[in-house]
């Protein structure tokens, strides 16, 4: 099988390595140099130093060279990514393969997710999904065992990636509802940023896990006002990925929580992370569709605040804290 990965970040580097173990693999990014010097050094030194490339992995900055004769394309940018990276694939001649996406999160200013971004960029019915799910990269690419969900509206699609794709240690799991699979993904990092915080505040782990759980209980309320099933939400791309990321030391977004906790200037944070953290962005947008589909979403407002308007981390915690009792349900 001949897999193209499209972007070269951490993300997209680990899933090109951990599938390079056994299939022909392609990884794509538009930066020339990047690309040079991926395919000189065989390591993303940037992002996975530690990761050296399968034999079968090459390195390529030309598109259309890099999708030709692939069976699957998986785009791994950040969600900003996500469309310019499709608008580049349409614009190549020939027959589009099936497309995965292992992009997390909602479209700034549209609120799309991105299978409604794909909906909007590629023909109706072309064979397409996304990978998500508890798995950070660096794991990922050390070849540790994880465990991930391939989501579509086509069942048969999914299964039949999953088949084919799977392998002992990224195990695939098919799943049928996408826009569940998506609002996991995307959320949870909203949720990790919040956990971070109550970390670095010296809540403890009590607050922890009850932040955790609440915080299921948000993405949970708008997964199912947006048409997605309660049970998906119980899964790895729900309380699987919502539990890793706002416990892991590799988390991006819990690191944002934790520095905010200190003090520093979400500028500061971000400039020294080095990484996207997806969580950020999201935070805007979800609290946006939370308002404007009359969705409960207190600790996704307390994060907004955090970020965008100035609010001190010791006063969103106890914001949240005195809240008026209330069914768990």
């Amino acid at each position: 099988m001949k897999l193209a990965v499209l972007g070269a970040g951490a993300w997209g580097t680990a899933l090109a390595i951990s599938f390079a173990r056994h299939h022909d693999v392609v990884l794509w990014s538009r930066n020339g140099a990047q690309v040079a010097e991926l395919a000189a050094s065989r390591v993303n030194q940037r992002y996975l130093p530690d990761a050296p490339f399968p034999e079968r992995l090459t390195l390529s900055a030309d598109l259309p060279r890099a999708i030709a004769d692939a069976d699957l394309l998986l785009i791994a940018t950040p969600i900003a990514g996500l469309r310019p990276v499709l608008r580049a694939l349409k614009a190549c001649a020939g027959t589009l393969a099936p497309v995965l996406w292992a992009c997390k999160g909602f479209e700034a200013g549209s609120s799309l997710l991105p299978h409604q971004v794909v909906a909007e960029e590629l023909p109706p019915q072309h064979p397409c999904g996304v990978l998500s799910g508890p798995s950070f990269a660096r794991e990922v690419a050390a070849g540790l065992p994880a465990a991930v969900t391939i989501a579509s509206d086509d069942a048969a699609f999914a299964e039949r990636i999953v088949r084919e794709w799977h392998s002992p240690l990224l195990r695939l799991y098919a799943n049928d509802d996408l826009i569940g699979v998506e609002v996991g993904g995307a959320v949870k990092n909203v949720m990790a940023i919040a956990t971070g915080v109550a970390d670095g505040l010296g809540f403890g782990l009590n607050t922890r896990a009850a932040l955790i759980t609440r915080g299921l209980a948000e993405i949970t309320r708008l997964a199912m006002a947006l048409g997605a099933s309660q049970k998906t939400m119980m899964g790895l791309a729900g309380m699987g990925d919502l539990i890793l990321t706002c416990t892991g030391a590799l988390s991006r977004n819990r690191q944002v929580g934790l520095r905010l906790a200190e003090g520093l200037p979400l500028s500061q944070i971000l400039d020294e992370l080095g990484h996207v953290a997806e969580g950020v962005p999201t935070a805007r947008e979800v609290l946006t569709m939370a308002e404007r589909l009359e969705v409960d979403m207190p600790i996704t407002a307390a994060v907004c605040g955090l970020l965008y308007y100035g609010a001190e981390p010791a006063q969103v915690v106890d914001e949240l804290l005195s809240r008026s009792p209330k069914s768990e349900s």
